[in-house]
């Protein structure tokens, strides 16, 4: 695809062209891995590498935004999944329970992103936002007073689903048990940190 077959509103767009870009890097580190060249993905995303270039000064910069794009949309997607009627300690986390249950409807989506999360891991600029987007949501989910032990046995449980769900080794009602489960152990706290302490 040439540069004059891009509809106008995209090439004088930076907003959409840069998410045109993160798009195309995801697909195309899905199929190809961190190895794929920037020509690849600025053609996946239809435009020239210096249009690429333009928004992202290198390839690990474009992999360290793909990386944070993720991370935000879903904070949101947790935001979203918070219900703002729940004052009860472990709020946050049932919303991020729910956000990261929401994500798993469909198993092709899933799959793929975990496989460039997996990807991208081996990035060392990604990998420390990797590090460092955990030690955020840690803090996070203990900030409305739920115990740290019982939110990171709950977080590790919640990852084993996603990483599950990817490989086709659980299913959707699978998943919603899991799920309602996970959601009453919130209300639990106390009693997994009992259990957790030597």
């Amino acid at each position: 695809m040439s540069s004059r077959d891009i509809p106008d509103p995209v090439r004088r767009d930076p907003v959409r062209t840069r998410r045109a870009l993160l798009d195309a890097c995801a697909r195309a580190v899905a199929t190809h891995g961190v190895g794929v060249s920037v020509d690849a993905i600025a053609r996946t995303a239809g435009v020239s590498k210096s249009g690429l270039l333009h928004h992202f000064g290198t390839k690990d910069d474009l992999f360290a935004a793909l990386a944070k794009d993720a991370y935000e949309r879903f904070a949101e997607s947790v935001t979203e999944h918070t219900d703002p009627a729940d004052l009860a300690p472990g709020r946050l986390m049932r919303g991020y329970i729910r956000a990261s249950f929401a994500a798993l409807g469909t198993d092709a989506a899933t799959a793929d992103y975990w496989t460039v999360e997996a990807q991208l891991g081996v990035v060392p600029v990604v990998a420390e936002a990797i590090r460092a987007n955990y030690a955020e949501w840690e803090d996070r989910l203990t900030s409305d007073g739920f115990d740290r032990a019982a939110m990171r046995l709950i977080v590790l449980a919640v990852l084993g689903a996603e990483i599950a769900a990817s490989v086709g080794a659980s299913d959707a009602g699978r998943n919603d048990d899991v799920e309602r489960q996970l959601l009453r152990l919130t209300h639990r706290a106390a009693e997994i940190k009992a259990v957790l302490e030597p």
